[in-house]
């Protein structure tokens, strides 16, 4: 095996695959990437990677689709051109909301994923905050799950500072509002909500008490931000100070963005995991550190363990 390590990156995140590349101080590898008109792919890998320990950065983010289909070609070329190993890194793993029957006669498109991935001829998966920790075992083969926790929490310290109550806009995320909480030393609200539609979301009731108080809303990841925005105008009425929100991943859209604009948030802290972070009320923090870290571990036969440290 040839040791030295190789990033190719597809269409959907370049900015961030060139950030990755320059705090690894590796050039990424040259790659065609083109559309047929009948809409199909191209792909061909213009480097000699025969041997080579290959990291394809990817993320599943809109479009969605396109952005996979692309992903899977990339790692067929790979495997064709005789990489050693091939690992792909998605910051952001799209279909992870399809995570189980919650109803009849519907797949679970998460693990239809993984087999996909697996089928293509990846070796190894790098991504960041999963919708839900165990489609980690949806794979087949080793995961590494890191936390965007480290790096939002540092900027919030910095910008807003501890005297926070940590909220979760819904019941499922409590587990990751714990480890904010905890990292705050701050106490821990809850909101319960109901979800009328996809993009519809019914804020009912605060556990906890916020009257007074700065508040920080966390999330894994937000869309049309309904339930971000649907959580904050109800804290707002129980008298919530300063309202801020921090998202793992920010893939916004047009509605989400004026959703926004509009709410009672104050600041919303998201990583560039995706290239939709961005916009009106939005800090975006970059994780290509935090990657390239843990990409050197992976190269190195390393632990990873110790970037989920979150430091002062």
């Amino acid at each position: 095996m040839n040791n030295t390590l190789k990033v190719i990156g597809g269409s959907a995140h370049p900015t961030l695959v060139n950030e990755i590349c320059k705090n690894l101080g590796v050039p990424p590898c040259s790659v065609t990437l083109d559309t047929f008109p009948d809409g199909e792919t191209f792909v061909q890998i213009n480097e000699n990677i025969r041997g080579r320990d290959v990291f394809i950065v990817q993320p599943t983010c809109p479009p969605t689709n396109q952005n996979l289909m692309e992903l899977l070609i990339m790692v067929d070329a790979v495997r064709r051109a005789s990489a050693d190993r091939i690992t792909a890194v998605l910051p952001f793993f799209g279909y992870a909301r399809q995570d189980r029957k919650d109803r009849p006669r519907v797949p679970i498109t998460a693990k239809l994923v993984a087999n996909l991935m697996v089928a293509a001829g990846i070796n190894r998966v790098l991504t960041m905050d999963l919708h839900a920790g165990q489609i980690q075992g949806f794979f087949d083969i080793p995961v590494d799950h890191l936390y965007a926790a480290p790096v939002l929490v540092k900027a919030i310290k910095e910008r807003v500072g501890d005297d926070l109550v940590v909220v979760s806009p819904d019941v499922g995320g409590i587990k990751m509002t714990h480890a904010f909480a905890k990292a705050f030393k701050a106490p821990m609200a809850i909101v319960a909500k109901n979800r009328v539609s996809a993009e519809e979301v019914q804020a009912l009731n605060v556990i906890g008490e916020v009257e007074g108080r700065n508040v920080l809303l966390v999330d894994d990841l937000t869309e049309t931000a309904g339930t971000l925005t649907a959580a904050a105008g109800l804290l707002q009425k129980h008298g919530a100070k300063n309202i801020y929100a921090a998202v793992s991943h920010g893939v916004l859209g047009d509605k989400g963005r004026e959703r926004l604009a509009n709410s009672p948030i104050i600041e919303l802290f998201a990583t560039n995991s995706v290239p939709q972070a961005h916009g009106a009320k939005v800090t975006t923090l970059d994780i290509a550190p935090l990657l390239s870290d843990a990409i050197t571990r992976i190269h190195s036969s390393e632990s990873v363990t110790s970037l989920f440290d979150i430091r002062d």
